[in-house]
């Protein structure tokens, strides 16, 4: 028998963006994995596992149990945005440390997180939820124009869009009310002011209530109306890093959050910082990877930690940084090459990796027909002293990379 903690993973996510993250808490734990189909690249890194319809929370809160009758649990988590009330109610049901299943539902629901943000004074945009088009329209007349259009209870920027014009709100309600519609939790649509300014998101970890900004995520966009990340830059020197944790700390207290590892965004207005949202998880692609690159520190890690009840260590042992871009084509289409100059490669220590989630032969949809899970092809990740290096190599990069698709006829 190992020595080591025992530690619940709830879905480990896809492995070309997650895959690291299990990577990284199986060198320090021992994982036992609750998932949604048998593992594949998972085995190497999980001593037990069940597989449980993970949308069904009966069925997840079953299959958990099952696990924790056959294994010493220290603590449960996971980096899915999906699961993270069930996940929350099925460690408080084991006995384990967690917020209750309310404070997450709070950190899920951008209505109800706007309205805490409000009641508590913490910096943010107005916002009004809407159900029909009538309503929209009464509701911007509150947040003014432009304003913003998304699902009140999804994720990854879908169904975001911006409305600049009286007229060209009933096709962005209906564009808002489709990404609402495949939500599991509330389908309603949030109208909110728009913030002019530029977004980056803060990577943060709270144990007992003191939270540590660990760094700042720097994010590249796709062009309005849409709100498509289209890559993220991570600097040990930000100058920001100083200057977020009162905000991020506040929006926390507002949300009830504790502990645990948030990725927090935010813009900035006129120099002022303004909330977002609050996601009380890990962020996605791969921010946690490109932390580790720049700092040292190791946020799986840390998550897990914390979801055991154990202080994390945030000790830094890099001072550099590092970058991605999504690897996106010029048009929808059938994707039918993708490659980069080997010798290029073969010559570039300073290109850390190069992923192709997505093969040939498949089809790739943008914005506004697709959205970020269907436009990408890959990604790719580099390493420099500061920004502005990574910036200039993440460009070199894609002038080696050739990624092509042919449109349907």
């Amino acid at each position: 028998m190992s020595a080591r903690p025992q530690v619940l993973v709830v879905d480990p996510g896809d492995q070309s963006y997650r895959g690291y993250c299990l990577e990284q808490v199986a060198a320090s734990y021992d994982v036992v994995l609750l998932t949604g189909a048998e593992p594949s690249w998972e085995k190497p890194y999980i001593v037990d596992h069940a597989v449980a319809d993970l949308n069904d929370s009966s069925a997840l809160l079953a299959a958990g149990r099952v696990l924790a009758a056959r294994h010493d649990l220290a603590g449960v988590v996971t980096w899915s945005e999906w699961h993270l009330v069930a996940s929350a109610r099925l460690a408080r049901t084991l006995g384990l440390p967690a917020h209750s299943a309310e404070v997450m539902r709070a950190c899920r629901n951008k209505a109800i997180a706007r309205d805490l943000f409000a009641r508590h004074g913490v910096p943010s945009a107005a916002a009004v939820t809407a159900r029909s088009v009538p309503e929209a329209e009464l509701a911007a007349v509150t947040t003014g124009y432009p304003a913003v259009l998304k699902p009140t209870a999804f994720a990854g920027s879908i169904g975001v869009i911006r409305v600049d014009r009286p007229d060209e709100l009933p096709g962005a309600f209906a564009f808002a009310e489709a990404g609402a519609s495949r939500s599991r939790e509330d389908t309603a649509v949030l109208v909110e002011q728009y913030l002019d300014g530029p977004e980056v998101s803060v990577e943060c970890v709270t144990h007992r209530g003191l939270t540590t900004a660990v760094a700042v995520t720097r994010k590249s966009m796709s062009p309005a109306p849409h709100f498509s990340e289209t890559g993220h830059t991570v600097d040990a020197d930000d100058p920001l890093l100083e200057l977020v944790a009162p905000v991020a700390s506040a929006a926390f207290n507002a949300l009830g959050l504790t502990d645990g590892v948030q990725h927090v965004e935010i813009r900035l207005v006129d120099g002022r910082l303004h909330l977002i949202e609050v996601n009380a998880r890990l962020g996605g692609d791969m921010i946690g990877h490109l932390v580790r690159l720049a700092t040292g520190i190791d946020l799986p890690k840390a998550a897990a930690d914390l979801a055991c009840g154990h202080r994390p260590d945030l000790y830094r042992t890099r001072r550099g940084a590092a970058g991605t871009r999504m690897l996106c084509p010029a048009a929808s289409g059938t994707l039918t090459e993708r490659k980069i100059n080997q010798l290029f490669a073969a010559r570039t220590p300073w290109l850390q990796q190069l992923k192709w989630p997505r093969q040939v032969g498949d089809r790739l949809l943008l914005p506004p027909d697709g959205d970020l899970f269907t436009a990408r092809a890959g990604v790719c990740i580099v390493t420099g002293r500061d920004t502005a290096e990574v910036n200039e190599r993440l460009d070199m990069a894609a002038e080696e990379i050739t990624l092509t698709t042919q449109a349907a006829r």
